[in-house]
């Protein structure tokens, strides 16, 4: 039944980040997130230097707010196929330049990364999701130290 599937959604805010062809990345990034899962919303697109290794161009990043049937595991697996199909290249310089970058920030209204304390380019997209939806986030105490 339709309603048991709409039931057992959750609810995922993702970070989005790129610097190699930046806004066409995160555009088709939006568009397979908006085909393959229920995208609820996403922020304004900010720009960031880069973190870590220096040497490269700045980053556009966004967050998306999407609800999927998917457990969390499966989820995580989906985000770095979908980073795979835009032509991610994991290489040996961990901050390097990216065509795309995926990463989930909370799940089910628990935030799951301290990067949402320490970075901009995590914090200032995720909470204008959070203004816009009325979202709200908890976090285990771990993680905002």
């Amino acid at each position: 039944m339709v309603t048991d599937v709409l039931d057992t959604l959750h609810q995922a805010i993702i970070s989005g980040g790129s610097n190699i062809e930046p806004h066409q990345h995160l555009r088709q990034a939006e568009e397979i997130l908006a085909k393959e899962t229920l995208l609820v919303a996403s922020s304004d697109i900010i720009e960031t230097a880069p973190v870590g290794f220096q040497y490269q161009p700045d980053f556009l990043n966004t967050a998306y707010l999407v609800e999927t049937p998917l457990d969390r595991e499966s989820f995580n697996r989906y985000l770095k196929s979908v980073e795979d199909r835009l032509g991610r290249v994991r290489g040996a310089i961990k901050s390097g330049p990216r065509t795309i970058d995926l990463d989930l920030v909370a799940w089910d209204g628990e935030l799951l990364t301290s990067d949402y304390f320490h970075y901009e380019y995590v914090s200032v997209p995720v909470n204008q999701i959070v203004a816009a939806t009325g979202v709200q986030l908890h976090s285990p105490n771990d993680l905002s130290s």
